[in-house]
C-alpha cells in the first residue's frame, strides 16, 4: 500500500460505512460530518470502494456533511463508480434519507443539500419519497446522428443531464451499443448526458419501462432515479402520461413519479433497502 492510500485507510479504519440501495441501485455512505475525508479523498475511495469483486461493490459513493445552509439538515457529496463528483442521484438521495431517518439523525420530512440545489425527502419506513430539483434545459424532438443510426432524442436536466429515447420493444434496445455514442455526443459536450430508453405500455393501466445508460458508471445500471424522473417529464410533457406515472425498472422495481405544473416539480418515489454496516479493511483499497 502505498503512502497515501496508508494515510487514507487509517482516517476511516474505525469508522462504519453503510450499504444502501433503492430500486437496483446500491451506495456505500459514510458520515462525515466532521470532515476527515476531503473532496479528492472521496473520489479515491468511491474507485476503490466500488470495484465489483474486488471490494465493497457499489454504483456510487456518499459522503454526508454540515450543510451550508440553515434550511438544510445535512450535504453531500456523491461520487460516481469511477470516481467522478455528480450534482443529483435521485436513489442515492432516497438512500440517504432512509439511512439518516433509521440512525435517528433527522426526522422525516427534512431538506438536504446537493450541487444540484436543495432536496427534499419524505421517509415511510422502507418507502422514500424525493422531490427533485426543478428540471430545467428541456428539449423535445432533437435529431441526433450517430455511427450507429439517427435518433428522435428528448433531453432534460432533472439534477444532472438525461437523453430521453423512445423504443417499441425495451428488451431489445442495444443500451449498451448506443449509450456511449449519445453519452459523449458533441451536442452534450463537455458535461455529456446520461441516456434512457423508453417504452409505453398501453393497457387498463399506462406505464412506462425503462433503461438507462449512466454517465459516470459508463454502463447501464439496474435502475436511475433521475433518469426515471427526466422519461416521466418528457413523457407528460409529449401528452403520453398523466402527472402520475410507474416506471418499471430494470431491477424489476417499480418507481413512482408524481409532476407538479405549479412550481414546476417532480417527486421520486419508491423502495428502499439497509443491506449492512461494517468497517474498511486495508485489502479493500488495494
Amino acid at each position: 500500500m502505498d503512502e497515501n492510500l496508508d494515510h487514507l485507510f487509517q482516517k476511516i479504519k474505525d469508522q462504519t460505512f453503510y450499504k444502501l440501495s433503492a430500486s437496483g441501485n446500491d451506495f456505500i455512505i459514510f458520515l462525515n460530518f466532521e470532515g476527515k475525508i476531503t473532496l479528492e479523498e472521496g473520489k479515491i475511495l468511491a474507485k476503490k470502494l466500488c470495484r465489483p469483486k474486488f471490494s465493497i461493490s457499489a454504483d456510487g459513493l456518499i459522503l454526508l456533511e454540515k450543510p451550508s445552509i440553515s434550511s438544510a439538515s445535512f450535504s453531500w457529496k456523491f461520487f460516481n463508480s469511477d470516481g467522478s463528483e455528480a450534482e443529483m442521484c435521485g436513489n442515492g438521495a432516497r438512500c440517504v434519507a432512509r439511512l439518516v431517518e433509521d440512525l435517528g439523525l433527522f426526522k422525516s420530512p427534512f431538506y438536504f443539500e446537493t450541487k444540484a440545489g436543495l432536496i427534499y425527502a419524505e421517509v415511510k419506513g422502507e418507502r422514500v419519497k424525493v422531490a427533485l430539483t426543478s428540471p430545467i434545459d428541456l428539449k423535445l424532438n432533437l435529431v441526433i446522428r450517430t455511427d450507429y443510426d439517427w435518433f428522435m432524442a428528448h433531453f432534460v436536466n432533472t439534477g444532472v443531464p438525461h437523453v430521453v429515447i423512445f423504443w417499441d420493444d425495451i428488451e431489445s434496445a442495444p443500451v449498451e451499443k448506443i449509450g456511449p455514442k449519445i453519452r459523449y455526443h458533441e451536442i452534450f459536450k463537455p458535461a455529456g448526458t446520461n441516456v434512457n430508453f423508453v417504452e409505453l405500455v398501453e393497457g387498463d393501466k399506462k406505464y412506462l419501462k425503462i433503461r438507462t445508460y449512466e454517465r459516470g458508471v459508463e454502463a447501464e445500471t439496474l435502475a436511475c432515479g433521475t433518469g426515471a424522473s427526466a422519461s416521466a417529464y418528457v413523457s407528460y410533457k409529449l401528452g403520453l402520461v398523466d402527472k402520475k406515472v410507474d416506471l418499471l425498472t430494470k431491477s424489476g422495481e417499480i418507481l413512482t413519479v408524481y409532476i407538479e405544473d405549479e412550481g414546476n416539480k417532480i417527486y421520486l418515489e419508491g423502495d428502499t433497502r439497509f443491506v449492512f454496516e461494517g468497517r474498511i479493511k486495508k485489502e479493500a483499497i488495494l
